[in-house]
Formats: structure tokens, C-alpha cells, sequence
């Protein structure tokens, strides 16, 4: 019997604790993963919907799956996912992506969290689930992800994440959520830099960087050693050009963290991103604090790459993977389903051979067997 994934994965699937008494075990707990993922890489989005894909795909995966009760109902799916170890499922996902996917080194890793707007349940009191993912902007794809407890924030939540992850060489991206003391100095302590975003609910730092700007941009920075690099883009109608200015000046590093509490704090940066849609011209000025050397340029691209994790993971989610959209909201159901969603989208996007759009590929798995073979690495010749 083949393997229809990384073998890795469908090891870590084996070593996942079953939630279930003995008595209910009529359905083997890969199987159910492995349908699970297979359905929802050819477009399933509910437990309904990966019932309906083993019902009508059942004698191919019984080539692979012992199936020895039939398909798994979605009222079984959803028990299970509801009562599955989120946690234990969440590391076995990582430990999947560092087995299966060669990482480039040195690359930007963004760090953001997502909510799950539709899994909620106002009358029960509960709120959505929110999720902190690290996106590995060179191979495109999710590196781990972790649950924001629901008495917490995300502030608590990214070092238990980063922890998580080897980012020996690595650029490591926040928000300003993540610009704390502690978060600078654990990245740093791991052997990665940071770029940070700084906002206004950074008082004392975010006053002292504002000022810092105000005075050297009027003045040219005179007197001080800077660099400075610009992008111009064109696309959906408009032009957006990026200026960035960065300097390591001992004095001015000395004003903006004056307790020196910034660890390894090397760079002071600025982005000006001015947008022009036809006659309209809107300008932005974005803070960021950095142990990067200070270089603009390179500045720049990291914080350009720190929107991939928006744009080629949370929107694509949300577009093509229905995410905000789902209702699941029993237990560990909408967290689960988030993971097996991620795991789908980490094959489809390292897929090259389709030139569309992983919305087209999910449809092409679901159409063709020899491509789902393809995505998932299954050896058996499909029915």
C-alpha cells in the first residue's frame, strides 16, 4: 500500500491521538485525515462537502485507505475534528513542512494573525478563533501557525511561534502587535534580524521616531550618514512608488531608544508610500525599527515581502479556500479545518506545472486524478 502523501505526513497523522472511545472507532483515524485532505485540496470547504467527495470517489480510495466501514458520515467527520487536538494537529503540521519542503535560507518570514470571522457562536458567547501564521515568503508557503488563546493576544501567542520555527539566518517581519522588547530580543536570540513595525499605540517610541522624522526629512538629514532607495509600481489603475529612507546614526538611534531596551536595534527606517489614482494622491509615512544593517534598500524589500502573508496566504484563504466564510464552530472543528486547509494550500502552491490560480487548482485536482497524484505524491495508479 502507497503512501498518498509525504510519508512524513501521513507518519504524523499515525502518531495523532484518536479522541475517540474504542467503541466508535468504526472509521481509522488516517483514514479520516487523509479523505479530509484529499477532499479539501479538490475543493471541499465543509464536512459535508468531504463526506460527499469519499462517497463518490470511494473504490479509488480504497486503493490506498482501509476504509473498513465505508465512507465516514459528516456528522462522524465533525465529531471527530470538533474533539482532535488542535495543538498536537498543529505540530504534526509543522513537523510536516520542515520534512517535506526544502526552506531557503536567509529568507523574510512574516508573522500575522487571522481571524476566523464565520466561527462564531454570539449565543453562546463565543468569538471566532484567531490564528497567528508564519509565512515563508520564498517558498511561499505556511510555516507553522499557533491559536490565540481566548483570554489572550497575539502579543503572547508569536513567541510561542517563533519558538516553533529554525529561523537561524532569517528575516523575521511583524506588525506593530509584535513590536515588544521581548519578541526583538527572542528573534534575535534565535539567530534571525527583525524589521518591526512602530505605531502610535507605541507611545514614548513611536514619538521619538515621529520626531526623529520630522527634523531630519525637513532638514535632508544633514549631518547625518542615511541611505535611500525608491520602487515605483503600476497595476489595478494606479502607481504606487516607495521611498525609503534608513540610517544607523549613533546619536539618533541613542534619542528613539534611549534605554537602549531595543535589542541589537540597528536601523531606524522610514517608508513614504505616496499612491496616485488618477488625479487623486494619497502619502503615507510608516516607522519601522530594525537589526538590520542600515541599508535601504534591502529594508524595503523586507517590508514589501512582510504583505505576502496578506496577499498570497490570508486573501487566498478568504477568495479561494472560503475561509471567512465557513460556519464550523463546535469544539476544535474550525481550527482543524483551518489546518487541513493550510496543509492543502502549502501543496497547491508549490505545484508549478498548472499556470493558474490555487482557486483553478483545486478544480483540476478534483478533476483529474493524474494531477491529484501529482500534488499529494501518490504512487498507485489511480482508477
Amino acid at each position: 500500500m502507497d503512501n498518498p502523501m509525504p510519508p512524513s505526513l501521513v507518519e504524523t497523522m499515525g502518531t495523532l491521538e484518536d479522541p475517540r472511545v474504542d467503541r466508535t472507532k468504526l472509521h481509522p483515524l488516517t483514514d479520516i485525515l487523509v479523505l479530509s485532505v484529499l477532499a479539501v485540496i479538490c475543493g471541499a470547504d465543509s464536512f459535508v462537502a468531504i463526506a460527499l467527495f469519499g462517497q463518490l470517489n470511494e473504490e479509488w480510495l480504497r486503493t490506498f485507505l482501509a476504509l473498513p466501514h465505508g465512507i465516514p458520515s459528516h456528522d462522524t467527520l465533525g465529531r471527530v475534528f470538533a474533539r482532535l487536538d488542535a495543538a498536537r494537529f498543529e505540530e504534526g503540521f509543522r513537523d510536516w513542512v520542515q520534512a517535506a519542503f526544502a526552506l531557503t535560507e536567509g529568507q523574510v518570514v512574516p508573522v500575522d494573525g487571522k481571524c476566523l470571522r464565520g466561527s462564531h457562536d454570539r449565543g453562546r458567547g463565543l468569538e471566532p478563533p484567531h490564528l497567528v501564521s508564519a509565512w515563508a515568503e520564498a517558498n511561499r508557503l505556511v510555516l507553522a501557525q499557533t491559536a490565540v488563546d481566548d483570554k489572550s493576544n497575539e502579543i503572547t501567542a508569536i513567541p510561542e511561534l517563533l519558538r516553533m520555527l529554525c529561523l537561524e539566518g532569517c528575516i523575521v517581519t511583524l506588525d506593530a502587535m509584535g513590536c515588544q522588547k521581548k519578541i526583538a530580543r527572542q528573534i534575535r536570540e534565535q539567530g534571525a534580524d527583525y524589521v518591526l513595525r512602530v505605531r502610535a499605540n507605541h507611545k514614548g517610541l513611536h514619538g521619538r521616531l515621529q520626531d526623529t522624522w520630522d527634523l531630519e526629512r525637513s532638514e535632508g538629514f544633514a549631518g547625518y550618514a542615511h541611505d535611500y532607495a525608491d520602487t515605483v509600481g503600476k497595476g489595478h489603475g494606479r502607481i504606487e512608488i516607495r521611498r525609503c529612507w534608513t540610517t544607523g546614526d549613533p546619536d539618533l538611534l541613542a534619542h528613539v531608544d534611549p534605554d537602549r531596551a531595543w535589542w541589537d536595534l540597528t536601523s531606524l527606517v522610514w517608508i513614504e508610500c505616496e499612491r496616485r489614482c488618477g488625479d487623486r494622491i494619497s502619502t503615507e509615512v510608516r516607522g519601522f525599527i530594525s537589526s538590520l544593517p542600515p541599508k535601504a534598500k534591502p529594508q524595503l524589500e523586507a517590508v514589501r515581502k512582510h504583505w505576502a502573508i496578506e496577499n498570497a496566504h490570508h486573501w487566498v484563504l478568504d477568495v479561494a479556500f472560503g475561509e471567512d466564510g465557513s460556519r464550523i464552530r463546535t469544539g476544535h472543528a474550525a481550527h482543524n479545518m483551518a489546518i487541513l486547509k493550510r496543509i492543502a494550500h502549502n501543496l497547491l502552491r508549490q505545484d508549478t506545472s498548472l499556470k493558474v490560480g490555487i482557486a483553478n487548482k483545486r478544480l483540476a485536482a478534483g478533476w483529474n486524478k493524474d494531477y491529484l497524484c501529482q500534488l499529494i505524491g501518490l504512487k498507485t495508479k489511480p482508477i
